[in-house]
């Protein structure tokens, strides 16, 4: 006999298969922020020591958090700010780099 599959959701947010994932929700967490962050200062010329730096760390976090992501959603958000991560790294080298004249 068939029976309908009905997916749990009422566990955690970000834990899609009803077990607790600390580790990747704090990489998850780190990532976004720093994505965001890199994003936000690549749009200013003279931030391009934060956006390059932040957008760096950002980039390592989300790929050690796709290496060790157990969930469809913590992948996602890892990608979002694997992305914005790189959009701001990228930037913030064109504007000046990770050193801004330093060396």
């Amino acid at each position: 006999m068939a029976q309908a599959l009905r997916p749990n959701t009422a566990g955690g947010l970000f834990a899609t298969d009803g077990k607790p994932h600390p580790l990747q929700d704090t990489l998850l967490a780190v990532t976004l922020v720093l994505g965001i962050t890199s994003f936000v200062t690549a749009m200013f010329h003279s931030l391009h020591l934060l956006s390059s730096w932040t957008g760096l760390v950002g980039i390592l976090t989300g790929a050690y958090g796709q290496w060790v992501s157990e969930t469809t959603r913590e992948r996602f958000g890892l990608i979002l700010g694997l992305g914005a991560s790189g959009i701001g790294f990228f930037l913030g080298m064109a504007h000046g780099g990770l050193f801004g004249g330093v060396f």
